[in-house]
């Protein structure tokens, strides 16, 4: 394994952890980090159902927090690594904040907007364009969501998991 791989798997596997505290409260299992110069400058999970906000995606959460770290909006330098490919909004967010790079875990054929949907990081009409790369760690984010869809169906009945907190 290169270098650069165990330092992606670094990431991806915090995403994981952040994802995996997600799925404890009710949320969707989705995880996000931010890193600059080798920190993790930023850190997000899904927060749309005990926040009540379509918004508060992973990766949204994740870009605000390294926005606050740095006291700018402007993400340029930053890498996004996030367990699932990000949506039409965050994609237009990324765009928006200008992260260099994407890196993320499993393919959302449903609603991605980083190669599966969409390929908002590359489309020539917009004056910023973002690498993205895919597949890491992606059996273990793929494994993770089916699991709590898979819970959510057994369940249905929507209760929120009491007592849980995460540790940073």
């Amino acid at each position: 394994m290169t270098n650069a791989m165990m330092t992606h798997t670094t990431y991806m596997t915090e995403a994981l952890r952040l994802a995996e505290f997600a799925a404890t409260i009710g949320e969707v299992p989705v995880g996000a980090v931010v890193v600059m110069n080798g920190e993790i400058i930023g850190r997000g999970y899904n927060r749309r159902e005990i926040e009540g906000q379509a918004t508060r995606h992973a990766e949204i959460v994740a870009m605000e927090e390294a926005s606050d770290a740095l006291g700018a909006w402007r993400l340029s330098g930053c890498t996004l690594y996030v367990t699932l490919e990000p949506c039409l909004m965050c994609a237009g967010a990324i765009y928006q904040s200008r992260v260099d790079e994407v890196i993320f875990g499993a393919m959302d054929t449903k609603a991605g907007a980083c190669g599966s949907l969409y390929r908002i990081h590359e489309d020539a009409r917009l004056n910023h364009r973002f690498l993205v790369s895919h597949g890491v760690l992606e059996s273990e984010s793929r494994e993770m969501l089916q699991k709590f869809f898979r819970r959510r169906r057994q369940r249905r009945d929507g209760r929120v998991a009491e007592g849980a907190r995460l540790e940073i």
